[in-house]
């Protein structure tokens, strides 16, 4: 039987959102669509209050699209990072090592997917997608590894 657990501990700066889904790899892509997902809805709604105070003036509408806002893009943020986060960790158990090439193989396949799900497929934007998000992910191993 399958058991669900979640718990959240917070110390500054760090949160740390513990999820037990009965499997690592499910742990993992849920744990990275969390912790970017909330960071994505940040981002949306801190761009429309400041949008909103320029203005000066607040509306239903504007609150309404504030929260839409908010929810569609921690939406798609988490998506990314949950199948980053999956992808990264299949191929650190496949391969048995931790290493820049997870992260390569990771972003790319992770860009590949993504254009997948856009309006405009073209095999084209796949590649394209594809090899930014690898060299994104790749840069990013190497620069946290830096420091």
């Amino acid at each position: 039987m399958v058991r669900s657990r979640l718990s959240a501990s917070v110390e500054s700066p760090n949160l740390d959102v513990i999820v037990d889904l009965g499997h690592p790899l499910l742990n993992t892509s849920v744990d990275g669509f969390l912790k970017v997902g909330g960071v994505g809805a940040a981002h949306a709604a801190v761009q429309d209050t400041f949008r909103i105070l320029r203005s000066e003036q607040l509306s239903k509408n504007d609150l309404e699209k504030l929260v839409k806002r908010a929810g569609y893009e921690g939406l798609q943020w988490g998506a990314v990072a949950g199948v980053y986060a999956g992808v990264e960790y299949s191929l650190e158990k496949a391969r048995a090592k931790q290493d820049w090439k997870n992260a390569a193989i990771g972003g790319a396949v992770t860009g590949a997917l993504l254009s997948i799900g856009d309006g405009s497929f073209s095999r084209d934007k796949m590649f394209q997608h594809a090899i930014t998000g690898g060299a994104i992910a790749t840069a990013s191993e190497f620069i946290r590894n830096l420091i």
